[in-house]
């Protein structure tokens, strides 16, 4: 039978595994904020958090400290990734199991010289996509934690000290959310690849429409709304991979979309330059029609 004397220690075992990864991020003109050990010479935080251009510097938890610079920024996820000349880091283990409501998380941050910062709660609730000041969200976490004066790029991790997520106060005013880790690692990795995030597009404008019972019945699946094309721009992807006006998209790459949001989300950088099907309805008969996805510039 668990103690709580085992309990907490297993919570400030957890603490020190994830903070080993947990790093001092100081980028602005503030107090630092936190980042999570990427990779042995790449660091990844939140992108508001950067305010300066000059005299960059992370510190591990040995209070080892390094000059760094920028090597990605994504604005639209609140995401940044931060270059060392040296690889001296030793990367976070990623959580492999899905992080679930109800389950009990620590939010880390190393927010100053003095050492690491934890909050512990729970996830409350999960979603995605959702609007963000800055754009679209594919996923988020929102968790009963308390996100502390600099606890911003630092992560959330699992009670075996593994990480489910970095933290952000940047995305939405007045609510700290959590980005998924196999979210922001994708971003990470096309920041470190790319230095930007690269996004679709079709070339179309579109409005959500109904789709009726005997066209559900075609497409053998219960989906009520899909997107209907009123316009195709000249020699875009849509029009040259055959869509007309009057299609009604519901789904890219096996993804159903019934509003902006989903094709927004749908057309992440995963798919840029790729051939996707796109399934449409076209006088009430599915269709799949083959595009070349475009880059949103």
């Amino acid at each position: 039978m668990t103690t709580l004397n085992d309990f907490s220690n297993e919570l400030a075992l957890a603490a020190e595994r994830g903070g080993a990864a947990t790093i001092l991020v100081d980028a602005r003109h503030r107090y630092p904020a936190s980042g999570i050990a990427y990779a042995a010479d790449l660091v990844l935080t939140a992108d508001h958090v950067i305010t300066r251009d000059e005299n960059l510097r992370v510190a591990t938890a040995g209070h080892q400290s390094f000059a760094v610079t920028v090597a990605g920024r994504d604005p639209s996820s609140d995401l940044a990734l931060l270059r060392l000349s040296d690889k001296a880091l030793t990367a976070a283990k990623i959580a492999e199991a899905a992080p679930k409501v109800g389950q009990l998380v620590l939010a880390l941050g190393r927010p100053s010289q003095d050492g690491l910062q934890a909050s512990w709660g729970i996830i409350s609730a999960m979603g995605g996509p959702a609007h963000t000041h800055s754009g679209l969200l594919d996923e988020y976490i929102q968790t009963e934690t308390t996100s502390y004066p600099g606890f911003s790029g630092g992560p959330l991790i699992n009670t075996d000290g593994e990480v489910l997520g970095l933290n952000t106060s940047g995305l939405t005013r007045g609510m700290a959310l959590t980005i998924p880790v196999k979210f922001a690692w994708r971003i990470a990795d096309a920041l470190a690849k790319h230095g930007t995030v690269q996004r679709g597009y079709l070339g179309v404008r579109t409005q959500p429409a109904e789709v009726g019972s005997s066209a559900r019945s075609a497409l053998k699946r219960e989906q009520e709304h899909g997107l209907l094309v009123l316009w195709l721009e000249e020699k875009g992807p849509a029009e040259k991979g055959g869509l007309l006006v009057g299609d009604i998209i519901v789904a890219i790459g096996g993804r159903a979309v019934g509003d902006p949001d989903d094709l927004f989300a749908a057309l992440n950088h995963d798919v840029v330059g790729k051939t996707i099907a796109v399934e449409i309805l076209r006088g009430g008969r599915p269709e799949t029609v083959q595009l070349i996805v475009g880059e949103r510039k």
